[in-house]
């Protein structure tokens, strides 16, 4: 019983900790558990994994809810009979202003260079080039990051609201957080225009 309870307060512990922070202070729990992480990102999970010591990110990253890192190849436990020792771990990095996708798996030794993209749902399970969206199982190569930066822009100018983000302008340079403000300031605004634009006066 006494293992059940410390489990259980080991537990609570943690999660009295995880309630000190939002997806924009986060890094700095990470960071004391030894992760390299750098400024202005939005990370939207609570758990590295039990080694994040061997994950790096860079500057000005948003990581999605439900992203896996796997620096440790648990496979290893088949050989335990020959070695119980036998382990293998590889390092993730992730360089300056990338996306990594809701429910995205990065598998260790996997770089992602900077400025990509990795589509929701992906297994990452070698390098990402520079200014590269990545996306499936596995991941593969869906375009530049130019090409889906054209794609969205066209896409955003007819969606876009009148008022939306009002003052800000483009190519400012405002925080992950303080974007985040904005947008939640404006969300009825988008909210009421979305709703017209694809489904009209109708009432479902």
């Amino acid at each position: 019983m006494t293992r059940i309870f410390k489990k259980i307060y080991s537990k609570l512990q943690k999660n009295i900790e995880l309630s000190r922070y939002n997806d924009f202070t986060i890094a700095g729990y990470f960071r004391k558990q030894g992760a390299q992480i750098g400024e202005e990102n939005r990370i939207e999970i609570r758990d590295l994994g039990p080694e994040p010591y061997l994950i790096k990110i860079g500057n000005h990253c948003t990581i999605a809810p439900n992203v896996l890192f796997l620096v440790h190849d648990g496979a290893t436990w088949v050989f335990t009979g020959d070695d119980p020792s036998l382990q293998k771990f590889a390092p993730i990095i992730i360089k300056d202003n990338c996306f990594i996708g809701m429910n995205s798996i990065i598998m260790g030794n996997v770089t992602i260079g900077p400025g990509s993209v990795v589509g929701a749902g992906s297994v990452v399970t070698k390098d990402v080039a520079p200014d590269t969206v990545v996306a499936g199982n596995p991941a593969r190569v869906i375009c530049t990051i130019g090409e889906y930066r054209d794609k969205v822009t066209r896409v955003w100018a007819e969606q876009k609201p009148p008022g939306y983000f009002k003052g800000l302008e483009k190519g400012g340079k405002y925080t992950p957080s303080y974007i985040h403000q904005v947008k939640h300031r404006d969300s009825r605004i988008l909210r009421e225009h979305l709703i017209r634009k694809f489904w009209g006066d109708k009432k479902s």
